[in-house]
């Protein structure tokens, strides 16, 4: 079943006809060659937790007309909001990050502009960069048939990250030097449905000792992901997994 984002002014007469052009409309004509009475699955922009099954009508000359079938609303993303602050990355690893993220059930990532990062970003090439990410989020979404397109946000600092995480329930701050399994085991199972998760991930040199103590100073508690040390994008989906194993419903 493949699945689409479609934004409300294209869902007519109460969401009972959907339109659909542009690249959407290529995708399905041309790239999946479906026929009239295939079936779509489709959410909306606006994440309102619903899956639309559509069978395809008509396909005309710049658009395909399709005709509400059901409504599910069984509920596939996570109980809990999951923001990853990740500290920007080398080359093209972000863009992997953002994917499976994404695939993991991430709501939004948060870029993070941290001492030891080797990327710099002016505004311009955030922009774009995000943009990017953006696009990757979204494609993302579909092949895993999320209802929400994660949003990824413009970098931001780590004072910037750090307040920002001030406001969630739960943050966990994975620490090469920290210790104690137990205890992060401890703080992974308290996570409870309806909480904002922030989970802080370091970029390839890790955190500069400052960060962690801005951190501590906000009332974060840095945990360990075990005795091995994980790169920065391996960091990230491991703590996620657990996060998602445990809050599957």
């Amino acid at each position: 079943m493949y699945h689409f984002f479609a934004d409300s002014s294209q869902m007519l007469d109460d969401s009972r006809i959907l339109e659909i052009a542009g690249n959407d409309y290529n995708h399905i004509v041309n790239v999946l060659r479906m026929k009239e009475g295939d079936e779509i699955s489709v959410s909306t922009r606006d994440g309102d937790g619903k899956e639309y099954r559509y069978g395809i009508e008509k396909i005309e000359a710049d658009r395909v007309i399709c005709e509400l079938r059901f409504i599910k609303e069984d509920g596939l993303e996570l109980p809990s909001k999951i923001y990853l602050f990740q500290g920007l990355p080398k080359a093209d690893k972000m863009e992997l990050i953002v994917q499976k993220a994404v695939e993991l059930g991430v709501y939004s990532v948060i870029p993070v502009a941290m001492k030891r990062c080797v990327v710099k970003l002016d505004e311009k090439k955030a922009a774009s960069k995000v943009q990017r990410w953006q696009t990757i989020s979204e494609a993302a979404a579909k092949q895993s048939k999320r209802r929400i397109i994660p949003q990824v946000q413009m970098p931001v600092s780590m004072q910037q990250a750090v307040k920002m995480a001030s406001e969630m329930d739960v943050r966990l701050v994975p620490y090469e030097l920290s210790e104690g399994m137990q205890h992060t085991k401890e703080l992974i199972s308290a996570v409870r449905p309806g909480q904002s998760v922030a989970v802080f991930i370091g970029p390839e040199g890790g955190f500069d000792d400052r960060e962690i103590e801005m951190t501590r100073e906000a009332g974060m508690e840095p945990i360990t992901m075990g005795k091995r040390i994980l790169r920065t994008e391996t960091a990230g989906f491991t703590i996620l997994s657990w996060l998602m194993y445990h809050l599957e419903q």
